[in-house]
């Protein structure tokens, strides 16, 4: 990569974000088309300062950033948010206007090509999703998009749960969102209708401490499948090490990073990127087993 004078700036902004792998494939992804720009890490620590930084990128000419934690929310209350975002109340993906920015949640985009890749026949299956957070939201939203029939919620705190539900109600979801208790036989219950189970939590991400749950396979239908939405340099959490001990197919978040991280490339460029040889390329330069995704194959 060469830095000219005439090379256009995108990032990512959160905190923190030392460890994202987005400038590593958004790089790459920008070398591959030939686009001279480059992509870099944009640390923001204190939200208070988000209006500033946010006018300071507009003046300084930056073309597009993404967002990740912790302020997906605030900055969705600060750009134009298309429909999705507005649905989902937070957004990721953010590009340049004449007169500001406008702002997308790729997010969405990202879960519905894992579910779809999954399993065969998503539509009319059933989910049990843990996790009431922004990243449920998002799961939700995307649930409803491709038919999925029912999402089982389970959360620690169930009052969060149900203002999920709520927030489904009030956007029309065709989806059914129920609760579940946070306990062993409920979630037994809903896995073994769930041909896929996703976790939203950060449990056992930083300290290895083991899912709180046995997570059975489905006992009818299509699928058997399993997706944490959080990711691991060697592909393995807490909660994928549960699924697959009962017999799922279990992937970390890895596939999401990079499916939303394409959305987010054609958002700002409108060029495609080849998801599985994103895919392949990370997991090559992450040392980790390669994870194949079906129908990822084509341009998208």
């Amino acid at each position: 990569m060469q830095i000219r004078g005439t090379t256009a700036i995108y990032g990512i902004i959160g905190h923190p974000v030392t460890h994202s792998l987005s400038p590593l494939f958004q790089n790459w992804f920008l070398e591959r088309h030939g686009i001279d720009a480059a992509y870099l890490p944009l640390p923001v620590a204190d939200a208070t300062h988000l209006p500033t930084v946010l006018a300071g990128l507009h003046g300084c000419g930056v073309e597009g950033f993404n967002v990740t934690v912790p302020h997906k929310e605030r900055v969705a209350a600060l750009v134009e948010c298309d429909r999705d975002a507005r649905i989902i109340g937070a957004v990721n993906t953010v590009r340049r206007t004449a007169g500001g920015w406008q702002a997308t949640n790729t997010d969405h985009v990202g879960i519905q090509q894992v579910l779809t890749a999954l399993t065969s026949s998503p539509r009319q299956q059933e989910v049990t999703l843990f996790g009431a957070g922004g990243t449920a939201r998002a799961v939700l939203h995307a649930c409803d998009q491709i038919g999925i029939r029912r999402v089982w919620l389970c959360n620690r705190t169930l009052a969060r749960a149900e203002r999920l539900v709520e927030t489904a109600e009030a956007h029309d979801y065709q989806t059914v969102v129920t609760t579940i208790d946070w306990d062993q036989q409920a979630v037994t219950r809903a896995c073994q209708r769930s041909a896929i189970i996703i976790n939203t939590t950060t449990i056992g991400l930083h300290d290895h401490a083991p899912f709180p749950f046995a997570l059975p396979p489905c006992a009818e239908g299509d699928g058997n499948a399993a997706f944490d939405a959080v990711y691991r340099p060697d592909g393995v959490t807490s909660f994928t090490s549960a699924a697959a001990n009962q017999g799922r197919r279990a992937i970390d978040g890895l596939p999401l990073l990079i499916a939303q991280g394409v959305a987010a490339f054609y958002y700002w460029h409108h060029l495609s990127m080849n998801r599985q040889q994103a895919m392949d390329y990370i997991c090559h330069q992450l040392k980790r087993p390669p994870c194949q995704m079906n129908d990822w194959g084509g341009d998208q």
